[in-house]
């Protein structure tokens, strides 16, 4: 194995950017040898701007090469400065951590056994049998050169609250073995980063000298590596006694002293983190390799069958890929010879309509490309209307693709540029293990912090932008998930179940709220609007949650999700920026409707950050190459349905006659069918489609009531048009939660999926809206 990939491998995956960066200084070194068979000239720059004086030296020492010799230095001294940094940083967090344990062992066997602690402390120490070691080692036993930023806090044995507090942060003994046995693992992390990085700096010094014909690595080992804090023998020495004290304080919490069968303990755990640590590494390589070869898998086993023209093979999955074409098909030809509506475009619409659903619904071609043969049979077919008379097919393109790159569009080019700014500079990761440090490991915590996380996102960047940000949080549990573990797909399906109802959240949070609120007179308030929405809201989520635990029963193939450290890494000024940026366009999206005649739409406020990021190159188009096209695309081909199904009046006919069959049922009963309703349409075509049709006739009909309840009709509707979620296409949370691939390019999801879990979650809302709406609208006086 090339030592690249040895130390990819087995690298700790948390601190991969802080490793010697052996690969680019490979490139380096050909670089050098191709310029030196070139004769190129040579970048002074590189001398003069990394300590020239270094660069003196090792020309006096060196007289050959001595340019080179320098410039292939300073790349080294700019790791190993940061290699220092890193190690100093974690050294004062370890022994930190590390006192203070020892403080709260100490504490904790003075409670249970005040007499045994004060013996211990008088034992000699012993390889065999020892006693826990005084906690006054660990601060004594330091050495007098270590920098100042590494050396902690003294502990007074004179401050009693301190020795004794009164609400300890530990909780028992199990408590104390868990935070041992972390210790010792990160601890031992740390000694392999050190050996790791200590490795690199010889093989790489190595190369050099072998390609450049150079003394190099006699000089700067001596000269540089050896004396660097993370390589003195004084500080390795520190850090195996550390270690060494750990497995003593683990012997006397778990082994009765026993000190050789507490290392072996340790020891497994040990291997097991590093286990799951080169599984992640393992997956985050091979999904490198699938970007970067196309590479997937198929998971159908092949059926042959001989023929006289030679050998066919087929597989399960093209065989139910045929039937539902076929199907699909026919089904589309016999509505095209049907006169259903008295109408040839509402005709021919629906069709359309029945057509791409059931080619949605089976997954016979890639959504994005059913999505795609929309907008052609649309023009093709003349389904576009202007006022009666049917528009040519000139007219209906740019009628079409007009509508198809609207606002929301851009809205989705918005969230995905932050999403990866978020992603690319760290602030996506640090953001997600602070939250799932917070959360736990148990999966059903995990999930219900996600889903509220999702919620509340959404109340504020719209359930467009919000699920992008919210699948960039989960990617650190996605990889280290096991490969048969439903927990990933329970997860993914939980943000964008959760982002729909976010929809419903807050006037902002979707267009059909917009909507709603225009057909409100008066319009209301944002207090009111929250007193209904929040606990439907919180109630949605709830219901939801314990339906996906249901049927996933996530604990049971993945009883513990592997804890995920908070990230402790300094702040940058490019993350401050990405962060101002960020929360920029969020306020500005929370305020668009207040200052529309400036921006117009959300999308215009969503080029913001595209030029923010890509002007000042943060991200590069390759990033830009990166986004979700296929999504988009899938977008872009619902919005072209709506649209024609709008402009064909074919949903205007079905609300028509809906309206005359709800004649002189109370409001209740009015609510109901309106929401199922809605409840179907939504869940094929677009949210804000559904609500600009259906909401001026919900409104009309409340109006004409004997007890007028206009406003009730309309937000109990608004809430509905968010509520369907039972197909990939029914929203935009659906689309960005099909999308989502494995490393090995296996989707998480599939369109059974939301089958079984959108379309109940869908009903479930639809009677929370319909009962705990219904009260909370009517208290208000609605």
């Amino acid at each position: 194995m090339k030592f690249s990939h040895q130390l990819q491998f087995n690298a700790v995956p948390d601190w991969t950017e802080y490793y010697l960066p052996y690969s680019n200084l490979k490139k380096l070194v050909y670089t050098i040898e191709r310029e030196r068979i070139a004769g190129a000239d040579r970048r002074p720059s590189w001398d003069i701007e990394h300590n020239p004086s270094e660069r003196t030296a090792l020309i006096s020492d060196e007289q050959e090469g001595g340019e080179d010799n320098g410039r292939f230095v300073a790349a080294l001294q700019t790791s190993l400065d940061k290699i220092v940094k890193f190690y100093i940083k974690k050294e004062n967090e370890l022994y930190g951590l590390a006192d203070q344990l020892l403080i709260d062992m100490d504490d904790y066997r003075h409670k249970t056994n005040p007499d045994e602690i004060v013996s211990t402390q008088q034992q000699p120490l012993n390889r065999s049998h020892e006693s826990l070691p005084r906690r006054e080692s660990f601060v004594e036993g330091r050495d007098s050169d270590m920098p100042p930023t590494v050396i902690s806090q003294n502990v007074h044995d004179s401050d009693p609250e301190q020795l004794h507090p009164e609400q300890p942060a530990w909780t028992d003994t199990n408590e104390l073995k868990r935070r041992t046995v972390d210790l010792f693992v990160l601890l031992s992390e740390l000694k392999s980063f050190v050996a790791l990085n200590q490795t690199a700096f010889a093989k790489i010094l190595k190369k050099y000298d072998k390609i450049t014909q150079s003394n190099l690595k006699r000089f700067y080992i001596a000269q540089h590596v050896a004396p660097a804090y993370p390589f003195r023998i004084q500080t390795k020495q520190k850090l195996n006694d550390r270690i060494q004290q750990t497995e003593r304080l683990y012997a006397a919490l778990a082994t009765d002293n026993d000190l050789d069968l507490a290392i072996g303990d340790l020891k497994t755990h040990l291997r097991e983190h590093i286990v799951w640590e080169r599984n992640m590494v393992w997956r985050d390589m091979i999904g490198q390799e699938r970007k970067t070869q196309t590479v997937g898998l198929e998971p159908s086993k092949p059926l042959t069958a001989h023929t006289p023209c030679g050998t066919l093979t087929v597989t399960r999955d093209q065989i139910l890929t045929a039937f539902f074409l076929a199907a699909s098909v026919a089904i589309f030809a016999v509505l095209l010879q049907v006169d259903l509506f008295g109408d040839i475009a509402q005709n021919r619409c629906f069709a359309i309509l029945v057509f791409a659903s059931i080619m949605w619904a089976a997954e016979v071609m890639p959504l994005f490309v059913t999505a795609m043969l929309v907008p052609f049979l649309i023009i093709v077919l003349r389904v576009m209307r202007d006022a009666d008379e049917r528009l040519s097919a000139p007219a209906a393109t740019k009628a079409v693709f007009a509508a198809m790159f609207s606002p929301v569009i851009m809205l989705l080019l918005g969230g995905f540029s932050i999403a990866g700014a978020l992603s690319k500079y760290g602030i996506a990761k640090a953001m997600a293990t602070f939250v799932l440090s917070k959360a736990g490991t148990q999966p059903n915590r995990v999930l219900i912090v996600n889903m509220f996380v999702a919620t509340i996102a959404s109340m504020w960047i719209s359930n467009v932008a919000a699920p992008v940000l919210c699948f960039s949080l989960i990617q650190p549990i996605l990889r280290t998930l096991p490969v048969d573990s439903t927990f990933g797909s329970c997860l993914i399906l939980g943000i964008a179940l959760a982002s729909n109802l976010g929809g419903m959240a807050s006037p902002i949070s979707s267009p059909q709220n917009v909507i709603a609120i225009q057909n409100m007179d008066p319009p209301p308030s944002w207090g009111q609007w929250f007193f209904a929405s929040i606990p439907l809201c919180i109630v949605g989520n709830l219901i939801i949650w314990l339906w996906l635990l249901w049927n996933y029963r996530p604990e049971k193939h993945t009883p513990q999700i592997h804890a995920i450290r908070a990230s402790s890494d300094p702040i940058t000024f490019t993350q401050v920026y990405v962060v101002f940026v960020t929360l920029t366009t969020i306020v500005l999206w929370c305020l668009a409707h207040t200052y529309e005649d400036i921006f117009g739409d959300m999308g215009v406020i969503a080029i913001l950050p595209l030029i923010a990021f890509f002007g000042t190159g943060l991200l590069t188009k390759d990033d830009f190459n990166n986004f979700l096209w296929n999504v988009i695309m899938l977008a872009m081909g619902g919005i072209a349905l709506g649209k024609a199904v709008e402009s064909s009046g074919l949903l205007h006919t079905i609300a028509a006659h809906i309206e005359d069959a709800v004649g002189g049922l109370s409001v209740f009963q009015i609510l109901f069918v309106f929401s199922c309703l809605v409840l179907v349409m939504a869940t094929f075509i677009s949210h804000t489609v559904a609500a600009l049709i259906v909401l001026p006739i919900v409104a009309e009909v409340g109006a004409r009531l004997e007890d007028p309840r206009p406003r009730l009709l309309v937000m109990g509707i608004a809430f509905m048009c968010s509520a369907a979620m039972g197909l990939p296409v029914s929203g935009f949370p659906n689309m960005n939660a099909i999308s989502q691939e494995n490393e090995l390019g296996r989707p998480y999801l599939s369109t059974k999926d939301f089958l079984r879990n959108g379309v109940p979650s869908s009903v479930f809302t639809m009677i929370c809206v319909t009962t705990l709406g219904y009260g909370l609208m009517t208290i208000m006086g609605y």
